[in-house]
Formats: structure tokens, C-alpha cells, sequence
């Protein structure tokens, strides 16, 4: 079974230049200060757009961050459907699960402030954002012959969630939680 993308809407010219400079100003903002310490106005003044303009786009940071998350994550997915094994097709499932734990770690440690805030916008809004249906969708088929593999790859995902990453990496550094997922991840597949 193949995981398929629905291709964004186009945009007239004016709203893609006011995105482009909206998440340019947002990137460059939330490398300088940090993601908690830059507020909506900031963002919308460094853009040079209103501020009604960035609400209406983006909802709120959550949704910009999610936005600015969304070319990384198109990368990640894109090795997984059609990059080399063992992450992309052509490896064992049991290789490519490893794979895809270590290349989901670098993609969440890399934009970890910004996963949090849009796995965090409101309860259950991890579940709801389409890059995780993507993940999870990918393991599962990897899991197929695994009692459950629905349930498998939402608990294999867990310990990937931002908040839970954010907390362990002061007193376990990234080497050992990296250790900890590769060792959880093997014993699901048999």
C-alpha cells in the first residue's frame, strides 16, 4: 500500500509573496530570540504585512509553526517513499523502521521548539497534524504481521512526541533517548 499527499492549492501571487516573507521573518525571528520569546506583532512587523493578514494565514504560532515545519517534514517523507534503503523502499521493514527512528530524531531534534509548539496547540493536536498521520500510516505498514500494527505505530511514536522529548534530553542528553527509541523500536518487530 502506497502513502499518498494531497498537493497544496495554488496561491495567487500576492498571498505567496505575503507567506514567503511571513515565514522568512518567522524563521530568522525564532533563530535569533527562540520560539517562545517572539510574539505575533513581531512576526507581522518583520514581514512587513498586517496583522490580520498573518492571523488570517496562519491562525496563530502553532499554525505558523506547523507551516514553517512543513518543507522539513515534505524532505523526511519524500526519502521515505522514494529516497534509498533501508530508509526509503527496498529494505527489510525491520531496517527501515531503524532508519526512519534515526532520520525522524535529527528532523525532531533540529526543529524541536517548533514540533512542541504545533503538537501542543490544543489537546490531541499531535494526532490531528497530517505529517503524523503520515508517520503513523508508514509504520504501520512497515508493522503488517505484528498483532495490532495501528496501536504499534501510534506506541512506537509516542516517545517521539516533542513535549516527552523536550523533558527527557536535560537529564539523558540526545545520545542516550536516541538508544532508548532504537531499543524500544527493535523489540516491536519480531
Amino acid at each position: 500500500m502506497e502513502l499518498l499527499r494531497t498537493p497544496p492549492p495554488k496561491e495567487r501571487a500576492d498571498a505567496a509573496r505575503n507567506r514567503a516573507a511571513i515565514l522568512d521573518a518567522a524563521a530568522r525571528l525564532f533563530a535569533e530570540h527562540g520560539v517562545d520569546a517572539v510574539s505575533m506583532d513581531e512576526i507581522a512587523a518583520a514581514a512587513g504585512v498586517g496583522k490580520g493578514t498573518l492571523f488570517r494565514r496562519f491562525g496563530d504560532k502553532a499554525g505558523l509553526a506547523a507551516a514553517l515545519l512543513d518543507a522539513r517534514e515534505r524532505v523526511l517523507q519524500e526519502a521515505v517513499l522514494h529516497g534509498p534503503p533501508p530508509l526509503g523502499p527496498g529494505a527489510p521493514p525491520a531496517d527501515r523502521l531503524a532508519a526512519f527512528a534515526d532520520a525522524y530524531l535529527d528532523y525532531l531534534l533540529a526543529h524541536l521548539p517548533l514540533v512542541r509548539m504545533s503538537e501542543n496547540a490544543a489537546p490531541g493536536a499531535r494526532y490531528r497534524i497530517g505529517a503524523y498521520r503520515f508517520w503513523h500510516r508508514h509504520l504501520a505498514i512497515l508493522l503488517d504481521g505484528v498483532p495490532d500494527p495501528e496501536h504499534t505505530a501510534h506506541a512506537l511514536l509516542a516517545p517521539l512526541a516533542a513535549e516527552h522529548v523536550t523533558a527527557l534530553l536535560p537529564d539523558l542528553g540526545e545520545q542516550r533517548v536516541r538508544a532508548g527509541v532504537a531499543r524500544l523500536w527493535r523489540r516491536a518487530v519480531p
